[in-house]
């Protein structure tokens, strides 16, 4: 049975604080990469894996004064995301974001809701405990 995690019992932390007002997280991991092309024909033989980076966006409703004040400061920071499933165990999963920035922001309001803050995000790494 698949492990389903839930929005309203999971976390976001930034530099140990919790995120108010989090609408949704989203990452990919994203891997430089070059292809090895054999002599004489259209195929690749081999791989070269380089650079690893995360790239992710956070959105939150109206905005976030920390996450502000770290997109001026160009400051570096942890983001942690702790997942808890919806029903049935406490299983939960944990995946820290190192060494992040603050990489841009886009800002939304419609007639029908209110405000929301996307906030895209770099990080060195991602860590799954």
């Amino acid at each position: 049975m698949p492990t389903v995690f839930s929005a309203n019992r999971s976390s976001i932390l930034v530099d140990g604080e919790a995120v108010e007002g989090l609408q949704s997280i989203a990452f990919r991991v994203v891997t430089e990469r070059e292809d090895i092309r054999a002599i004489g024909s259209n195929e690749r033989v081999d791989v070269i894996f380089g650079l690893r980076t995360v790239v992710g966006e956070l959105v939150i409703r109206s905005a976030a004064v920390k996450l502000d004040a770290l997109l001026d400061a160009r400051g570096k920071f942890q983001l942690v995301a702790n997942l808890k499933r919806t029903e049935g165990t406490d299983d939960t999963r944990t995946l820290s974001f190192d060494d992040c920035f603050v990489e841009g922001k886009s800002f939304q309001m419609d007639a029908h809701g209110s405000a929301a803050t996307t906030y895209a995000f770099t990080a060195t790494r991602l860590r799954e405990e």
